[in-house]
């Protein structure tokens, strides 16, 4: 399974030179242990893997006993592992390292050492919660992983090409043409459906068995809910309560999340907990209003309203349709080829916001419930561009999911803030199309945004 992180943790290995130690954040089951073996087996001499998940009590007694000489440290590691390392060619992974937070805390030291690489796995919820006592290491950097995206997911499928045609498409502001069009929308919607969790997507490049993808996810979804259950010390109600009602909170026309459902007199403040910890467990994507298009999105910011959306698409077409009479494979293929009477709006923004957040945008909208018809408005969307001017730097984004469709709030916003706006756009399932000043995009092109 090829992952564009690789490149990333080459980079690090390349520029960095083992002055610091590297630590992979994402949510359960990415594929972050995965991917990181990979990276150590191939890139180089020798590797030692410690997943302190499983180790026993005679490995975590190094970390207790002999971290003030390394000599013996590194000669009782090599021995227990039975792998010999070698200075500058060898690589030790700490995997799932908020179980065991001596061994973070032991990063400094070891990095300060130099003779080896170091990285570390973990979920960022736990880790941030296992902290207690320890120092968190300055030398330690950070890199996020997501599911898997559209062009990973091409990958796996065995097509390499496809993405960058599409690539060279956008950039040169020129259509697909009705057959590629076409061939990358159904690809497009078999990885909405399927998701970006790296063992449903392999189950399905190797069986097509919408079943079995479905097992896959749902059994993903047991180990969230367990996960809040351990984790969400206090809050494991609150959680548990918004996380379950995702779906039907995106299934309305006005996606913003509303607590008021939650629970009779809920307040935004007293679920601001529950919204943190799904937050930082990374099993949502959260989508916060901007109250105007200013260069800093996060200036104008309004934590009181936002929308939540999941991380994977996949996993929340799990969510919406978990009645056990249901048969998902066929449930599925009526969705691929859009035979099924749902609100699609719901699949396909919840997608966009995966996508954009992936390709590391952050996520904003514009809403405004004023009774004033001109200023009552909502934009799915708002990113900045990568360039910083002294005007026109934000782009609106529409989202349809249908073929007929009006850009009501999009032509209110376009007057409203014409001096801040860069290029509009609606992403839609069309090809490349540019007319009136707005650029239409397939769905299958929000990545490249």
């Amino acid at each position: 399974m090829k992952r564009k992180i690789y490149n990333k943790l080459l980079n690090w290995k390349e520029t960095q030179q083992g002055q610091t130690a590297i630590l992979v954040d994402g949510a359960r089951r990415v594929g972050k242990s995965y991917i990181v073996e990979e990276f150590a087996r191939k890139e180089y001499k020798s590797y030692i893997l410690i997943d302190f998940s499983n180790e026993d009590k005679q490995l975590k007694m190094l970390f207790e006993e002999h971290l003030s000489n390394l000599d013996t440290f590194f000669h009782m590691l090599s021995i227990l592992k039975d792998v010999k390392l070698y200075p500058r060619e060898s690589v030790i992974v700490f995997d799932e390292v908020q179980q065991y937070p001596p061994a973070r805390a032991a990063i400094k030291h070891l990095v300060k050492d130099g003779r080896f690489d170091y990285i570390e796995t973990g979920s960022l919820v736990s880790i941030n919660r296992n902290v207690k006592n320890i120092v968190i290491p300055s030398e330690e950097e950070r890199i996020d992983m997501h599911p898997m995206d559209f062009e990973e997911f091409l990958w796996a499928m065995g097509n390499d090409g496809l993405m960058d045609y599409i690539r060279d498409c956008f950039s040169a502001h020129t259509p697909m043409g009705e057959a590629l069009h076409r061939k990358a929308m159904e690809l497009f919607r078999q990885y909405m459906i399927v998701g970006g969790m790296p063992q449903a997507v392999e189950i399905y490049a190797q069986t097509k068995d919408f079943d079995k993808v479905d097992r896959i996810k749902r059994n993903i979804l047991n180990i969230y809910r367990a996960d809040i259950s351990k984790y969400a010390a206090g809050n494991e109600q609150k959680v548990t309560r918004v996380f379950d009602t995702i779906p039907s909170q995106l299934q309305r026309h006005e996606k913003r999340f509303r607590v008021s459902d939650l629970e009779k007199g809920a307040r935004t403040r007293t679920y601001a907990n529950a919204f943190f910890w799904l937050q930082e467990s990374r099993v949502i994507n959260t989508c916060f209003a901007a109250t105007e298009p200013n260069v800093g999105l996060n200036l104008s910011r309004d934590d009181a309203k936002r929308k939540i959306y999941m991380a994977d698409t996949g996993l929340l077409i799990a969510m919406a349709f978990d009645e056990k009479d249901i048969q998902q494979g066929q449930l599925y293929k009526k969705l691929m080829f859009d035979k099924l009477e749902i609100n699609r709006g719901m699949l396909v923004e919840n997608i966009v916001a995966q996508m954009l957040r992936t390709a590391g945008n952050r996520l904003y909208f514009y809403s405004n419930a004023s009774h004033n018809k001109d200023d009552k408005m909502e934009i799915d969307f708002l990113v900045r561009k990568p360039s910083v001017t002294s005007r026109h730097n934000i782009s609106p984004i529409e989202v349809k999911s249908s073929a007929r469709y009006t850009l009501t709030s999009l032509d209110k916003y376009r007057h409203k803030y014409s001096e801040y706006l860069a290029t509009p756009y609606v992403i839609h399932s069309k090809d490349y199309i540019e007319k009136d000043g707005i650029t239409y995009i397939p769905l299958y092109m929000t990545p490249l945004l």
